[in-house]
């Protein structure tokens, strides 16, 4: 099958380039102006921004035992809309996929539903439990993509030492969600102003950045790459920038509503703005900001966490964490960072591609001949307001329905092969 995508706006370190794009066998073969070819359909780009398939190393699919809220199938479908062709799914699942035999069936269930590629998380840990080691060897040979037990934090140091040794023997990333249990305190919001006004309890910031620092230390001593998720207190961001400055090979993400949102945004007893890490002060929220543009932050990651609207409508307190972010990433990002001049629009790319990628030696995130043709058409003029009632996902619990964007993709092509077309849907 082949294909040319004509007019195109590539960008360049120079601004746009109006280019044509030949795919051919799920690969592109040229980039250039005009380019003339018989293939076999012809997609009219119209001046639309063509830019590398998008990368979210950091989603849950829900599924097995979670399909209520999000499957495979659905989860995958809306990430294409929002533009992704690669996606990594945690293993806080159940069962959790911590056996051979779990990982298997997941990427043959991959295979048979997912609309777009998908790399599976197995858990550092047995059930996610923190009590034994999995074995690291026998997932990483049925295809786990990294190591986490997301949702819970290792409690343990010597557990965890002993995980990134074993890992670092097998050249796999440890990737931590990371919160210190004795310092929760059965919080639901951030522990300062918006937690008093409400009477709630609050999770106060050391609770995630004395884990960082912990966990800093011990990947130094094990020589393994350790990835934070979902990086979002000043102080995270500190130890984060003092490792890199001695060479320990530590990674982070940041999520697009702890860029967008603090705690000040929080509008009452609202269910939607409860996730995990909680939305910080307005100076954690400016050091987030600061990190990702100095390097200290590698890349934006989702963290699309969907949940039924009845488990949302319990209000704050009793409401499971997590917001779904799939389907609006790029153009929340876009209109409110980029349109804004507090990114460029190149970098906004590169923190969804080519970052990610590096970060995990991944041979994705890039457009040029001989890579696989992963390819998202964005329209950077077209507005619209965020509505959840027309997403994807089974998931509607997100804090910006009702925000005007603009940058919204119109169509995604993953390895040659288009997934998904506005006013079309699946292909």
């Amino acid at each position: 099958m082949s294909m040319l995508i004509k007019n195109g706006k590539l960008l360049t370190e120079n601004g746009f380039e109006t280019v044509d794009i030949f795919i051919e066998n799920g690969k592109i073969s040229k980039i250039g102006p005009q380019l003339s070819s018989d293939a076999e359909q012809i997609i009219e780009a119209e001046g639309k921004l063509v830019a590398p398939g998008l990368i979210d190393l950091h989603v849950h699919l829900r599924e097995p035992g979670g399909e209520k809220k999000e499957t495979i199938a659905t989860g995958t479908l809306a990430a294409a809309k929002g533009g992704f062709t690669t996606v990594a799914a945690m293993p806080n699942t159940r069962p959790v996929p911590d056996s051979k035999a779990q990982m298997e069936w997941l990427q043959e269930r991959i295979q048979e539903t997912a609309s777009i590629r998908v790399l599976p998380y197995a858990s550092i840990t047995v059930r996610e439990l923190g009590q034994e080691l999995t074995d690291f060897a026998e997932l990483k040979e049925a295809g786990a993509f990294a190591l986490t037990d997301d949702g819970v934090g290792v409690q343990s140091a010597g557990m965890m030492l002993k995980a990134m040794k074993k890992a670092a023997k097998l050249d796999i990333a440890i990737v931590a969600h990371c919160e210190d249990n004795t310092l929760i305190n059965k919080g639901s919001l951030h522990e300062w102003k918006k937690a008093e006004e409400l009477g709630i309890n609050g999770i106060p910031s050391v609770c995630e950045s004395v884990h960082i620092a912990r966990d800093i230390l011990l990947a130094e001593e094990a020589g393994c790459h350790y990835h934070v998720c979902h990086i979002s207190t000043k102080e995270s961001v500190r130890a984060v920038r003092d490792a890199k400055k001695y060479g320990i090979k530590v990674t982070a993400e940041v999520t697009p509503h702890h860029l967008l949102l603090c705690e000040d945004d929080i509008l009452g007893n609202d269910a939607n703005y409860k996730m995990n890490p909680p939305l910080r002060s307005k100076e954690d929220q400016e050091a987030l900001m600061e990190g990702l543009l100095d390097g200290t932050i590698d890349f934006i990651a989702t963290d699309h966490a969907p949940h039924t609207r009845q488990e949302k409508a319990e209000g704050i307190e009793l409401a499971p964490f997590g917001i779904v972010g799939l389907e609006t990433a790029f153009p929340l990002l876009y209109t409110n960072l980029v349109e804004k001049k507090m990114l460029t629009l190149k970098e906004l790319v590169d923190f969804f591609t080519i970052k990610p990628a590096k970060a995990f030696g991944l041979p994705y995130g890039e457009l040029k001949p001989g890579a696989l043709a992963d390819i998202v058409l964005i329209d950077l003029n077209q507005e619209e307001e965020i509505n959840p009632d027309e997403f994807l996902s089974k998931g509607r619990n997100t804090p910006f329905a009702g925000w005007n964007c603009k940058g919204w993709p119109v169509m995604t092509i993953a390895k040659g092969k288009i997934i998904w077309e506005k006013g079309v849907g699946k292909v």
